[in-house]
């Protein structure tokens, strides 16, 4: 396997396939391009055009860092949220154990960057997905890949994809966070029929448990807390029974962005067991956090002396049509914005050099390549004004765009950070 760096990703060409990128960059490297550093402003980008805040995105990096070492987790964040190699590299170097993934193609991503530990946190029973990672596990002794099984079924089948292959593939099971929750085995007799099927293969290792807790229905503090100690006396149960004879370490595994506080606590209750434990939170939206629905459910909110993530996306547009006294419409849509959780947030409006508040000025609606503005006679909006949105679920907003200007306070463009979905 032929391993690409993250910093190579410096010699692509500049081309049609990114989208508000200066015309004029045309042929450029990404790397003779940042180099400019132009200005996200005045460089010539062009609208729309979404940007990273590059003090913001540092600033959360170093957050979660000092958060998973003062309460003693491991951290895996979710690569799905960014799938950007350069990303996970930053993350890896804020401390990072490995990468949590989804799906093959994700994995295959990782992989291709040099990434030595993987969480997928997923089933995986497509044979020739398990083909591969076989043929990865044994051309690199160091390459370490953990993923869900959550049904007697689903071990059968990869156990018949992976005969023959030479090293185990670890496996934790996975606990549904209740009834009419998402994947996982949802009563504690099936998780022990879970890991006894995998005990009788040879083809794979127990290594833990773990489970997703931002399923749990109509999620509070108490219920939350309550499915992370089900967790936590699952993961004993199985020591006791002996299920984890053939792993160095126990992994027990949570966390979305929504609950990691109480990951936290409950992971700290963590007993002794046979074997050291590795306690392995995985929330990957706070890279860059949002304008809302994360705003309003990060964890920080409840323990603001640990802390409070700021969100580094914006997305610049430019009124291109005022039709009317109350409405306005900028050149960014649905193809650009995320929209599954909520339309995007005006926040700025820029003419001649000059930013402002948006003052009564708010999104309505997205067509494909329009936002639909509505605005007050508070508002000062003018056709070629640019508008700065924020935008809600980062894992909707970074799928949309290839390659994203990484900026600093005063526009300044100081690096590109390429996207594989």
């Amino acid at each position: 396997m032929s391993i690409e760096s993250p910093d190579g990703l410096a010699a692509e060409r500049v081309d049609h396939r990114f989208k508000g990128l200066p015309p004029d960059a045309e042929g450029l490297t990404v790397g003779e391009l940042a180099a400019q550093r132009r200005n996200l402003f005045t460089g010539g980008f062009t609208t729309p055009v979404l940007a990273l805040s590059a003090e913001r995105l540092e600033h959360n990096l170093r957050l979660m860092e000092t958060y998973a070492e003062r309460h003693g987790l491991a951290f895996a964040p979710h690569g799905k949220t960014t799938m950007a190699p350069q990303l996970f590299q930053r993350q890896v170097e804020h401390g990072a154990w490995g990468i949590t993934l989804a799906v093959p193609h994700q994995v295959r991503v990782a992989r291709a960057f040099g990434f030595g530990r993987v969480f997928l946190a997923n089933e995986l029973v497509d044979p020739a997905a398990l083909g591969w990672i076989a043929a990865e596990l044994a051309a690199d002794p160091d390459f370490r890949l953990v993923c869900y099984v959550d049904s007697v079924r689903g071990v059968q089948l990869m156990d018949a994809a992976l005969r023959g292959t030479p090293r185990p593939v670890d496996v934790v099971v996975e606990l549904a966070a209740g009834e009419g929750a998402r994947t996982g085995v949802r009563t504690e007799a099936e998780c022990a029929a879970v890991a006894e099927a995998v005990a009788a293969t040879g083809t794979l290792r127990l290594v833990g448990v773990a489970g997703y807790e931002g399923e749990v229905p109509q999620a509070t503090p108490e219920r939350v807390h309550a499915w992370l100690r089900r967790l936590v006396a699952l993961a004993v149960d199985l020591d006791k029974a002996g299920r984890f004879g053939r792993t160095e370490e126990i992994v027990v595994s949570a966390g979305g962005s929504a609950w990691f506080d109480a990951v936290a606590e409950v992971f700290a209750e963590i007993p002794a067991l046979s074997r050291p434990v590795l306690k392995l939170l995985r929330s990957g939206a706070y890279v860059s956090h949002d304008d809302g629905h994360y705003r309003k459910l990060t964890p920080f909110n409840r323990v603001p002396e640990e802390g409070a993530l700021e969100p580094a996306f914006r997305l610049w547009t430019q009124v291109v049509s005022r039709p009317a006294p109350d409405q306005a419409f900028v050149n960014a849509g649905k193809r650009d914005a995320a929209y599954d959780l909520d339309l995007p947030f005006a926040q700025v409006v820029r003419r001649d050099g000059t930013e402002r508040p948006a003052t009564g000025v708010s999104v309505t609606a997205l067509s494909d390549q329009h936002a639909w503005l509505r605005t007050t006679e508070e508002a000062d909006l003018e056709v070629g004004d640019w508008v700065g949105l924020g935008l809600s679920h980062p894992c909707t907003s970074f799928d949309k765009w290839q390659l994203i200007p990484v900026a600093e306070a005063d526009g300044t463009v100081v690096e590109y950070i390429r996207t594989f979905f």
